[in-house]
């Protein structure tokens, strides 16, 4: 039986997760079920569904598929969207464990993104739903970013290349973030308990103080970005589980649960 998964966003400052000063939080009932969620955003033909035959932990999973139309020209997601997950002075730590098919193409090579922090700012001018902190595929590697400056004036912070992935195995990831804009945040991302990325004294989000949705699924935006799809794989899924977000990291890795 799989426990359940806070939502949480609080205050820390180290891999330990201490303190919490802050607490504004939301549950999830159980992991790898298409309930639980305040919604699910499935574009065109994309697909959101709740499996057992293809699982990380527990009874299920949820399979993303996107399905690729030249015909088409808006955007291509298929994800799970829970609100209001983090805000400008938070720290928080979230985790998904996600599998490629397994015949998976990797090249020609382009971006699949897997999990994203978004917000909508369509009341600014300057911009309408922003992700922040994103985690991609280009090809076989594991990319992410932050975001930084104003929603007017925007630099995105790529830190590309840090980990090879395989078709047909399960990966996990974990993230500890303290959302500061004023260069005092922090950044780390693990891939299968290994730490790959580890960033601080740096800005994580944009000077603004909205709360932050929390998206995992598959969102093929090199299909709309390049403006075709590269490659001759034009139906792609991806599997999930154990998706967390918590105040220590612990909450957001399956493996200690």
């Amino acid at each position: 039986m799989k426990p359940q998964c806070m939502l949480y966003c609080g205050t820390s400052s180290n891999d330990d997760g201490d303190g919490g000063e802050r607490e504004r939080e939301t549950t999830l009932s159980t992991t790898g079920t298409t309930s639980g969620w305040d919604s699910t955003n499935k574009e065109h033909s994309g697909t959101v569904k709740q499996v057992e035959n293809v699982v990380y932990q527990g009874p299920t999973a949820l399979k993303m598929t996107q399905i690729y139309d030249s015909s088409y020209t808006g955007r291509y997601h298929s994800e799970v969207v829970k609100n209001n997950v983090y805000k400008r002075g938070d720290t928080g730590f979230y985790g998904f464990a996600f599998r490629l098919q397994e015949n998976w193409q990797f090249s020609p090579a382009q971006s699949y993104n897997i999990a994203q922090f978004i917000a909508d700012f369509g009341d600014t001018g300057c911009d309408d739903y922003m992700p922040s902190s994103m985690v991609w595929l280009v090809g076989d590697q594991l990319y992410t970013r932050v975001k930084q400056g104003s929603i007017c004036t925007q630099k995105t912070v790529t830190f590309p290349s840090l980990a090879t992935v395989s078709a047909g195995v399960w990966h996990k990831v974990e993230i500890q973030a303290t959302w500061k804009s004023d260069g005092t945040g922090q950044y780390k991302l693990w891939l299968d308990g290994n730490k790959l990325l580890d960033k601080r004294e740096i800005a994580t989000t944009i000077d603004d103080d909205r709360a932050f949705q929390f998206r995992v699924g598959l969102y093929a935006n090199g299909w709309h970005d390049d403006k075709g799809m590269k490659g001759t794989q034009g139906t792609r899924s991806v599997w999930y589980d154990e998706i967390a977000a918590g105040t220590v990291f612990a909450d957001a890795d399956p493996d200690q649960w």
